[in-house]
C-alpha cells in the first residue's frame, strides 16, 4: 500500500465539554459574543479573612464580591466574569460535618445562580483541598455549573476529586498565587462557556486519567524504538503512558508516653459491619470504611464481617478480633496502659490496591486522624 499512513496515539482526554451543553448555550448572545461569567469563590476560613486555626470552626457563610485572593482572581478574569459572592467554611467544620456543609453551600450557591464556581487554591492544605474538591463535586453534579479547583498534585484533594473535576496544579505554596489564579481564570472561563479543553500540560490541570484517540505520523512500534534510541543517547523523552509513582515514607517517632495517646485502629483486612452496607470492595479497592466502637468492648461474629480476596477470611469471620484486636486494647485502655481508643476503626481492603488508590486512601484516613487528635495508630494486616 503506497502513500502515507495515519496511526493512532493515546492521549490524555482534555475534556468531555467538547460542545456547549444547553445552559453554556444560553449564555453566548445573538452575535455569537459570550456573556460576562458569573462566578462564585469557595475558600475556606483563613483565606476568606475571617481568621487562622482558632477560626477553623466557623461554619459555612457567604461574603458579597470577591474576598483576599479572589480580588487577584476578579483582576484575572477582566472584563469576561464577575465573582458576584464568595462561600466560606472553616476546615474543621467541613471536615466533621462534611454532608451537611455541602448541602449548605450548595443553597448559597443556587441563590447566586452562578456560572462557575471557583474554589481555593489551597495548595498543600489537605482539609482545605478536600473541601475544595467535595463541593466542585456537588455543585457540578447537582446543580449543574462548571467547577475548577486549585490545589498541589500531591495534596489529597487531588488524589481523591482529580478524575471528577477539573483541578489546576497550585504546587505546594502560596508563592504560586497569581500565576495559578491566572490559569485558574482561564480554564474557568473556557469551562463555562463550553469551550473545547485541551490537554493537562497545555491548560495547567491535573491529568485526569481520562484518554482519546488522536492521529499520529509514526506508528506505536516506531515511536517506542525513537522513545528508547533517545534513552539510550540520553536525549529527553517523554512516554506516552505515565509510570506510577512509588515514594519513599519516613517512620514516626516512637510515642514518648502510651498513657496519655489516643491510639486509633486502622486495617487493610476488609472488616466491615455486617451486609457491607459501604459496599467494600474485596479487592482493588477505591475507598474506605468508618466503622463506630464507642461503647464496644468486643467485635461481634453477627454483627461484622470480613471482605477480602487476598486470604481466607474464616478464621477473622469467627473472630474478628484477631482481624482487628479490640478486645485487647480495651483491656489496655481499663488497665490504664494506653490513654484512650478511637473511637471509630477505619478499614480498606488492601488487595491488588493501585498505588494512587491506596494513597488516596491512606492520605484520607491519616487526615481524619489528624483531626480527631490520635496520636499513635496500629495497622493491621494479613
Amino acid at each position: 500500500m503506497t502513500g502515507s499512513a495515519r496511526h493512532f496515539a493515546p492521549s490524555r482526554l482534555c475534556g468531555e465539554n467538547s460542545f456547549p451543553t444547553i445552559q453554556q448555550a444560553l449564555r453566548i448572545g445573538d452575535n455569537g459574543m459570550s456573556t460576562k461569567v458569573r462566578v462564585v469563590h469557595y475558600l475556606n476560613q483563613f483565606f476568606a479573612q475571617i481568621g487562622g486555626e482558632e477560626k477553623a470552626d466557623v461554619g459555612p457563610a457567604v461574603k458579597e464580591g470577591p474576598v483576599g485572593p479572589g480580588r487577584a482572581f476578579q483582576q484575572a478574569l477582566g472584563e469576561n466574569g464577575d465573582i458576584v459572592a464568595t462561600v466560606y467554611c472553616g476546615d474543621n467544620y467541613f471536615a466533621e460535618n462534611q454532608d451537611t456543609v455541602v448541602e449548605d453551600l450548595l443553597r448559597l450557591l443556587a441563590e447566586r445562580k452562578p456560572d462557575l464556581l471557583i474554589a481555593g487554591p489551597a495548595f498543600e492544605s489537605g482539609r482545605y483541598g478536600i473541601a475544595c474538591g467535595a463541593i466542585c463535586q456537588a455543585a457540578q453534579k447537582k446543580l449543574g455549573i462548571a467547577t475548577l479547583a486549585g490545589m498541589d498534585e500531591d495534596n489529597i484533594g487531588a488524589g481523591l476529586y482529580r478524575k471528577n473535576i477539573y483541578i489546576v496544579n497550585s504546587g505546594e505554596t502560596i508563592v504560586r498565587m497569581v500565576p495559578t489564579l491566572q490559569r485558574m481564570a482561564a480554564l474557568g472561563l473556557k469551562l463555562a462557556r463550553g469551550e473545547p479543553i485541551g490537554k493537562p500540560e497545555q491548560e495547567g490541570y491535573l491529568a485526569r486519567g481520562i484518554k482519546r484517540n488522536e492521529f499520529a505520523a509514526k506508528s506505536p512500534a516506531e515511536r517506542a524504538v525513537d522513545m528508547l534510541l533517545a534513552k539510550l543517547r540520553g536525549d529527553e523523552f517523554k512516554s506516552e503512558i505515565a509510570p506510577p509513582k512509588f515514594t519513599e515514607s519516613k517512620a514516626a517517632a516512637p510515642l514518648r508516653d502510651l498513657k496519655s495517646a489516643v491510639i486509633a485502629l486502622v486495617t487493610d483486612g476488609g472488616l466491615v459491619p455486617e451486609g457491607n452496607p459501604d459496599r467494600i470492595e474485596p479487592g482493588r479497592p477505591t475507598r474506605f470504611t468508618t466503622i463506630p466502637i464507642a461503647g464496644v468492648s468486643s467485635l461481634d461474629a453477627d454483627k461484622y464481617d470480613a471482605v477480602h480476596s487476598g486470604y481466607d477470611t474464616a478464621i477473622a469471620n469467627r473472630d474478628p478480633n484477631r482481624l482487628v484486636p479490640l478486645d485487647t486494647m480495651r483491656e489496655l485502655e481499663r488497665e490504664g496502659v494506653i490513654g484512650k481508643l478511637h473511637e471509630f476503626v477505619h478499614s480498606t481492603g488492601g488487595a491488588h490496591a493501585a498505588v494512587d488508590n491506596a494513597t488516596s486512601i491512606g492520605q484520607a484516613i491519616a487526615a481524619r486522624l489528624k483531626s480527631a487528635g490520635v496520636t499513635g495508630v496500629i495497622l493491621t494486616s494479613t
